[in-house]
């Protein structure tokens, strides 16, 4: 079943689905399923929720996902659970006679839309006025297949938050400087860890496009952080770690990097999904653990390991709402559209923008 990515997009989910109840839908995914047995391989985040993880052959970080995937060659359909840039790089990373299908494309990332090609190039130009040819750029793997091309482009590469500081050090080996986008605090705690010091970087704020940085000496900047933020991390509170040590004393609190400098240093511990929950899986029965991260990884991580006492550091904290965007009335379209031999909402990385992209990730894997 080998079917061309010539389909059209972008149409919105029929509204008969709303009526079907969530054990139909559950049964007629799974037939699906068995239906087109490998022809079909269904990745889906760590933030995704439980009712679609359930379907999931595999579950990872972005990165880790969209490799995954295009080890898989016997699939000709990927349905990607994640947002937008996730199946983006899932596309260029896959096989030509591959269709990566987004179940719902306002699956976005906040993150990631905080960096267009338009303002980056903008940025690239302002920025090489001032400093010259000393810098290189950077790219979290949360952003757009453009950004990440950007980078390819201009002899960067991209960044996960496991390896962020590995791929730190190695941009410091070919330029002066580094621009680091679309996050300012992974850039930020990233590069503090390294010995740099906060005098010694700035923000460059796309919205006006303006470099802002503290001090008169502008020679001293190293690293230019783009004015970019994880709209779930950036709502963990110094406050937050204050009240909650004062009430529990005996937990151990652990953030991600996308966290502010400040939330991270004032924790116990911080690293990249993969290092919470490993942390987590490989810590001693009956510890506990306050976790400043997406709030549906929380809950299947307390679900996981009931010797371990696992709760949000924010428990009023909202899941990632555009991640959550793919449900069963979107997966289960996304599947019934493939059977009916008209997939909908394909993503598709035109093979420019993929070779320059390819280029970033390849410096860093």
């Amino acid at each position: 079943m080998n079917i061309l990515k010539t389909f059209p997009k972008n149409k919105s989910l029929p509204a008969h689905y709303s009526e079907l109840t969530s054990a139909e839908m559950e049964l007629r995914i799974k037939e699906i399923r068995k239906q087109l047995g490998n022809k079909l391989f269904l990745p889906a985040h760590h933030y995704q929720k439980d009712e679609v993880v359930q379907f999931a052959d595999v579950t990872g970080d972005s990165l880790q996902l969209a490799k995954i995937s295009a080890q898989n060659k016997e699939a000709d359909f990927i349905v990607f659970c994640g947002v937008h840039f996730m199946a983006e790089t899932a596309d260029m990373l896959s096989s030509i006679n591959q269709t990566v299908i987004l179940p719902d494309l306002k699956a976005g990332c906040s993150m990631a839309d905080m960096a267009d090609i338009h303002q980056t190039e903008r940025a690239w130009k302002e920025l090489n006025k001032i400093f010259g040819d000393t810098m290189l750029p950077l790219t979290y793997v949360n952003s757009t297949a453009d950004i990440k091309a950007f980078c390819g482009k201009n002899g960067g590469a991209t960044v996960t938050s496991s390896n962020a500081k590995e791929m730190v050090r190695w941009a410091f080996e070919q330029k002066e400087r580094l621009l680091f986008l679309p996050d300012q605090h992974l850039g930020r705690n990233t590069a503090y860890d390294l010995g740099i010091s906060l005098e010694d970087m700035a923000i460059w704020d796309p919205i006006k496009d303006e470099l802002v940085f503290d001090g008169s000496d502008i020679e001293r900047i190293k690293v230019i952080l783009w004015k970019g933020h994880c709209s779930v991390h950036e709502k963990f509170t110094v406050n937050q770690i204050e009240d909650f040590r004062q009430n529990h004393s005996d937990y151990k609190i652990i953030v991600h990097p996308e966290c502010t400098h400040e939330v991270v240093r004032a924790s116990d511990l911080n690293g990249s999904t993969h290092y919470i929950i490993e942390t987590i899986k490989n810590a001693e029965p009956g510890t506990k653990w306050a976790v400043g991260t997406e709030m549906n990884l929380v809950n299947r991580l307390a679900q996981q390991f009931p010797d371990k006492k696992i709760v949000s550091l924010n428990p009023n904290l909202c899941p990632c709402l555009t991640m959550n965007r793919i449900d069963l009335p979107h997966l289960l379209w996304s599947l019934e559209n493939i059977i009916e031999g008209n997939p909908e909402n394909i993503i598709s990385v035109d093979d420019e923008t993929k070779r320059y992209a390819v280029m970033a990730l390849n410096r860093m894997m």
